[in-house]
């Protein structure tokens, strides 16, 4: 997941790699990688919920 996350997060927001990143890159990071764990545990969640309400059904 966090491979995932760096890769996506960094093809959006690094224009010209560099040794270091400028102020808009990090806010741009720092906000990707915040939705994409934002979006994960939604999906985790949900996903959770289902399973419990499979086993119960049996």
């Amino acid at each position: 997941v966090f491979q995932r996350m760096t890769d996506k997060c960094f093809r959006k927001c690094i224009g010209k790699p560099g040794s270091s990143l400028d102020n808009s890159e990090q806010k741009c990071v720092a906000m990707c990688m915040d939705r994409y764990m934002d979006a994960w545990n939604i999906v985790s969640k949900t996903y959770n919920s289902r399973l419990q309400r499979e086993r119960a059904r049996m």
